[in-house]
């Protein structure tokens, strides 16, 4: 297949690229203008991209596909199609499915069905746990071997911290970034986010693994991790588009769709997110993309945490960093693409020649309603429904084939 991607903006934060060029893709690679062959100059489709932002294909390190096991939430169709809508060519699945991703048998099955059924690339994550009930490590490295890219036991902090210690030493051994999910459920407030990045930053620095702290959302958290990084530490962190779009002052009383793990915190928090986005303390952009049916978010008491993210994460953040001036296009992009590439040791999130056809085309221009029946995700569950944004994602190309088109 021939593409030719013809005057937009290229914003290439690896290539430290911001200009307007053309994109040459022909058999899912991208090629240099000097190579183009007789066969692309008469077969190849192009794509007017004048006007349009045209990045490396952004990469979600943190969803939640619910395969196997919870199939009335997501699917690895639904979930990828959904990431495809989003912009996203990559996106690394948390391991809470039913069984738990923690033998190289589940992981074996989420790669056969991603093959059948996602044309966009699924990289597991492993569970640190069995079953991640926080007693017995899973057996890490037949899953490193199966494909995983990282281990974590996301939605659940492994409480006991020798067998922690224990994980961390063979995460190091495997070259493994360990993704923490830090809650104390002992605990309430900030403090209950703030005292396991504490104990977490401790333990990874007396074995010297690369520790990555997700869905940051305090200020203390965000000094926790600025301090480690001025010590020299392997740390990196991420933050969601809710936790930099949103307080707790914005969340009607009771409505379960902003009901999440961690929760919306204050205005205080929110700025010292967004500061910390601006630099460098926190190096990714991931949605923590977390379907649920209705019915499970139909009581507020009982409903589960967490909101469907993929479809919104790109919009949400052009008009709350790129319009506000927080962030650069550049500076955006980067936390989308070249930074969790580099976290999680994927040679993606760049244009170079050579390089795997993963590009995303924005159109920064538009402005529309976030209407959540429209999404491709099978669940609903977000607090964005009716919120007006600026910005579209307009082709998704993964692999030198167009994957969604607007």
């Amino acid at each position: 297949m021939y593409v030719l991607i013809k005057g937009g903006r290229v914003i290439d934060p690896a290539n430290k690229v911001d200009e307007v060029k053309n994109i040459f893709i022909e058999n899912e690679k991208i090629i240099s203008e000097n190579n183009i062959s007789e066969n692309f100059t008469r077969n190849a489709e192009i794509i007017d991209a004048k006007n349009l932002w045209v990045v490396p294909g952004l990469i979600d390190m943190h969803v939640h596909l619910r395969d196997p096991g919870q199939l009335h939430k997501e699917t690895i169709q639904t979930g990828t199609r959904a990431a495809a809508a989003g912009g996203f060519t990559t996106v690394c699945c948390m391991p809470n499915t039913s069984p738990v991703a923690d033998s190289k048998e589940t992981i074996k099955y989420i790669s056969e069905t991603v093959a059948k059924d996602s044309a966009i690339r699924v990289i597991p994550i492993g569970s640190i746990t069995k079953g991640l009930a926080g007693e017995e490590l899973s057996m890490i490295r037949e899953m490193k071997d199966a494909g995983i890219c990282a281990i974590s036991d996301d939605g659940k902090t492994v409480e006991n911290p020798a067998l922690f210690t224990e994980a961390m030493k063979l995460a190091k051994e495997f070259g493994l970034p360990v993704l923490a999910h830090c809650e104390d459920t002992r605990l309430c407030g900030a403090e209950a986010e703030e005292i396991i990045i504490a104990r977490d930053i401790i333990l990874a620095r007396a074995i010297g693994v690369h520790l990555h702290i997700c869905h940051v959302s305090t200020a203390y958290a965000v000094e926790l991790i600025r301090d480690a990084k001025k010590r020299g530490q392997k740390i990196t962190a991420e933050v969601t588009p809710h936790h930099f779009t949103l307080t707790k002052n914005d969340a009607p009383e009771f409505d379960a769709n902003f009901k999440m793990a961690p929760p919306l915190r204050t205005a205080a928090d929110r700025n010292a997110i967004l500061a910390a986005l601006k630099d460098g303390t926190i190096d990714a952009i991931a949605t923590d993309h977390a379907p649920h049916h209705e019915d499970e978010k139909s009581d507020f008491n009982s409903a589960a945490n967490g909101i469907i993210g993929l479809e919104t994460a790109v919009p949400l953040a052009i008009s709350q960093l790129i319009e506000t001036g927080i962030l650069s296009p550049s500076e955006m992009i980067k936390k989308f693409t070249m930074n969790p590439a580099k976290i999680l040791g994927f040679n993606s999130g760049h244009l170079s020649v050579g390089a795997s056809a993963d590009v995303t085309i924005i159109d920064t221009r538009v402005t529309h309603t976030i209407n959540k029946n429209a999404f491709y995700s099978l669940s609903r569950n977000t607090p964005f429904h009716g919120r007006n944004v600026t910005g579209r994602v307009k082709y998704t190309i993964a692999n030198g084939k167009v994957v969604y088109h607007a």
